[in-house]
């Protein structure tokens, strides 16, 4: 929308400000995002990660399940692996890279299933209010009710074990974030004056929904799924870490570790390494979505 300006007194009407070419926003945006370090740190982090994830597979030099026990265990810098070998002499960069891609295809994905079904319930509790409020609200205190993680174990438990069954299980329980977020913003949203005029006109309510209020609450679920993905990708590792995620010998970082920690005092890197990508990825995840929440929010706009 342009800027509307007040004409001085000796002129008539008022003066329309055209917006600012993109490139002055996309300017102003990262100004105001440099502004605060730790977002501005956590969003390099996670860009680099998302490029990894993206062609690092490809960049990996040997096979990640590729196994020579003669060159088992060894340290980073040794004899052509530049962050060392596993138990089995498999190559540590090659399986990191790959561990990475897989972290965040279980975190797009875990986060896309919390996000539809947590919006529309959300929306219809929220909207709707009366029995579909206390209904779907009566669900989601049962489901933060027990630790996440454990209704998780559960429900991969039942589904049994792989990458599939653990983004299902997870997106399946984490639904409830998002739905309680939805439902407050759309309780302060639906008596806003233009849902009145167009619930006054007729509008079918479907509509209203989907054209004016959802439209309304994109930035807080960005915000929202920035966090759910760090979120996913934890709960992936503890997941493969006991078993129930990827199984082997895909190299998802959970499965890194479990393999690793029997290994800690002959070559501590086994574990350390994915650790430490995991702690990276989430970290940067993290910061990225305090950066979102701040520059999405209006208030600091004008800062």
């Amino acid at each position: 929308m342009p800027d509307v300006v007040v004409a001085p007194s000796s002129s008539v009407g008022v003066v329309l400000r055209p917006d600012p070419p993109v490139q002055h926003r996309f300017a102003r945006t990262v100004k105001r995002l440099s502004r605060n370090k730790l977002a501005l740190f956590g969003t390099i982090v996670a860009l680099i990660f998302i490029v990894l994830g993206i062609i690092g597979p490809s960049l990996a030099p040997y096979d990640y399940a590729k196994q020579n026990l003669m060159k088992a265990n060894l340290p980073p810098f040794s004899e052509g692996h530049l962050l060392g070998t596993d138990q089995v002499g498999r190559d540590m960069l090659s399986r990191i890279l790959t561990g990475i891609r897989i972290s965040l295809v279980v975190g797009l994905g875990v986060t896309v299933i919390s996000m539809v079904i947590g919006t529309l319930l959300g929306a219809v509790a929220g909207y709707y209010r009366g029995v579909p409020d206390s209904v779907i609200s009566g669900i989601v205190e049962l489901a933060w009710g027990f630790p996440l993680v454990l209704l998780a174990v559960i429900l991969a438990g039942t589904l049994g074990p792989g990458l599939l069954a653990a983004v299902l299980a997870i997106g399946l329980i984490n639904w409830a974030g998002f739905g309680r977020i939805v439902r407050g913003e759309i309780l302060a949203i639906r008596e806003s004056e233009f849902v009145l005029a167009a619930r006054a006109t007729g509008v079918p309510d479907r509509r209203i929904i989907v054209r004016h209020i959802l439209p309304n609450i994109v930035a807080p679920a960005l915000v929202m799924g920035s966090y759910y993905v760090a979120l996913a990708i934890i709960a992936e590792a503890g997941l493969s870490f006991i078993g129930m995620g990827a199984q082997p010998p895909l190299p998802s970082l959970g499965v890194m570790v479990a393999e690793g920690r029997n290994y800690m005092m002959l070559n501590p890197w086994v574990i350390t390494i994915p650790g430490l990508t995991i702690l990276l990825i989430v970290l940067g995840m993290n910061m990225t979505g305090d950066g979102l929440r701040d520059l999405l929010d209006p208030r600091s706009k004008n800062r």
